[in-house]
């Protein structure tokens, strides 16, 4: 794993001494707050008494950094400070929390490519990508700067002389965050940033692999936090393992629980947070597909293909892992994608030019060798790629041959794999697309208006990313990200995804001198 516990509370100076945060190369990691050891709790003061985790780069296998991580008992600390910020938060006016979330965003702006460098080296995706994952937080801040002047409700028509109604939106209190490894940035961002404006606190458990970008962009935001004279209850940080997680999950405290990760860990979350009946937001798997019609433009489908299932090395919940392409184009575009795949640069992602980075871990590794063993064993081709490179590198690969409802295709493998298989016409392209249990993103490449209509219509793609003639991955801020059926249904980012940070109140205002009852009623 990308994470390596010393099982004990007290760092190991002898790893320190080798760590990569003490190499000259990587001199700006301290520019982002980063030492050799980082406490990872943060409440309004930073602390720490859990176990002491070593974040290994998934690049060399080198060691980076220490992270002091959270007990049970640092996140009832962290809880706690939580819940007594929103109460000073909630009275706020929204356009002044709107300005506190400008500074956060014009802070990221400053850090934008050491926290970009930071996020490939632990991560592993490739710089461009990284620096990426960060222009979305500062994208997301600025939007959120702007929803604070525009949280608006309705005044709905009374049927009753001398009243009116009218709705609000009031803040829910605290608000949980658990991210993933895959991007370790920016969802905290659309959830921090959306839930702060609307006058919720925050509390952050980022993925255990990458404790050192949650480190890093707290300390960022506590930066803004303290010259506003704020308490940093407003956006804690609780690093740690799943005991920390359960307790978020578990707890009546925290109002909404938004959480990424796998569909049978979203699953159990869902399960617990309803017993409570506290708030969801879920953002799980997505076994995407793109759509390939007689009249695509193949010179906008294989880039967009290539970006869509090589990127991040094939670790985005958006990455395109089926190809259903129209029979009578098999034949040209399987050769066209086997030749760009063929030219994409694997290795070290902070290096310029490379395109493809390491996997996140070993178990990844693994999995994606499970992967082409089980799709050779099953009668499929390998067209190119199905090895491992070295270490962590392994090469994007395509297989043709198997049945589109093949309990491997079927299956989401979190590694660059692409299978690709053949569909008749419109109709067998959409019941191909929807078949598989997750609904997160689709896309189809077609010039034909009636084809493109159906697609994002009601009998069209059942996902909640529905796109036409661009990748499933790479959504921009401005519209609610999520999607249905085992993806979970819930939606972050832009859009009207603000109201899920809300209570809504129905207010009737009874401003004249009489007492009348609606649906005429006489109680008299």
């Amino acid at each position: 794993v990308s994470t390596q516990s010393t099982g004990s509370t007290k760092p190991l100076v002898s790893r320190c001494m080798s760590m990569l945060v003490n190499d000259p190369s990587y001199s700006w990691l301290a520019d982002i707050g980063i030492k050799e050891v980082n406490e990872g709790v943060y409440n309004g003061s930073w602390s720490g008494n859990g176990n002491v985790v070593t974040s290994v780069s998934p690049i060399n296998e080198q060691p980076i950094a220490q992270v002091i991580e959270g007990t049970v008992e640092d996140y009832e600390e962290v809880v706690r400070a939580s819940k007594e910020a929103s109460k000073q938060w909630a009275m706020t006016p929204a356009p002044v929390r709107g300005e506190v979330i400008r500074q956060v965003g014009e802070h990221l702006r400053e850090k934008l490519e050491p926290l970009g460098k930071l996020v490939s080296l632990e991560m592993g995706k490739i710089l461009p990508e990284g620096i990426g994952e960060v222009q979305e937080a500062v994208d997301i801040a600025d939007y959120a700067t702007g929803l604070s002047r525009m949280i608006n409700g309705k005044v709905i028509p009374s049927e009753r002389p001398g009243h009116m109604m009218v709705e609000q939106w009031h803040p829910l209190g605290v608000v949980g965050v658990i991210t993933a490894f895959n991007f370790p940035v920016a969802p905290y961002f659309w959830n921090f940033t959306i839930a702060s404006v609307c006058g919720n606190a925050c509390m952050w458990k980022g993925a255990p692999t990458t404790p050192l970008t949650g480190v890093a962009c707290t300390r960022l935001i506590a930066d803004v936090l303290d010259a506003n004279k704020l308490p940093g209850g407003l956006s804690g940080l609780i690093s740690g393992g799943a005991d920390v997680g359960g307790a978020m999950v578990d707890d009546a405290r925290v109002n909404l629980v938004s959480f990424t990760g796998s569909c049978q860990a979203g699953k159990q979350v869902g399960t617990k947070v309803q017993s409570r009946m506290g708030k969801l937001i879920l953002e799980l798997g997505g076994n995407n597909a793109i759509s390939v019609m007689e009249d695509a433009d193949l010179s906008m489908l294989v880039p967009a293909v290539c970006f869509a299932s090589v990127g991040t090395a094939g670790q985005r919940c958006t990455t395109t892992r089926r190809l259903i392409v129209h029979k009578s184009l098999i034949d040209e575009v399987v050769p066209r994608l086997v030749s760009a795949y063929k030219q994409v640069k694997i290795g070290d992602p902070l290096v310029k030019g490379n395109l493809c980075g390491p996997l996140h871990t070993t178990a990844a590794v693994e999995a994606y060798k499970d992967a082409i063993s089980e799709a050779k064993s099953l009668g499929g081709k390998i067209e190119v790629g199905g090895n491992v490179v070295e270490g962590r590198y392994v090469e994007p690969t395509i297989v043709t041959g198997l049945p589109h409802d093949s309990d491997l295709v079927m299956r989401e493998t979190f590694a660059p794999i692409l299978y690709i298989v053949p569909c008749e016409g419109f109709e067998d392209a959409v019941a191909i697309n929807n078949e598989v249990s997750q609904g997160l993103s689709s896309s189809i490449f077609t010039t034909n208006p009636e084809y493109i209509f159906r697609w994002v219509g009601a009998g069209g793609a059942d996902s909640g990313i529905c796109n036409v003639n661009i990748p499933t991955n790479g959504a921009e801020i401005g519209g609610a990200f999520g999607g249905e059926k085992e993806t979970g249904g819930g939606r972050e980012s832009g859009s009207d995804a603000w109201k899920q940070y809300c209570r809504r109140a129905t207010c009737t205002i009874n401003y004249s001198k009489d007492l009348p009852l609606a649906q005429g009623i006489d109680f008299s």
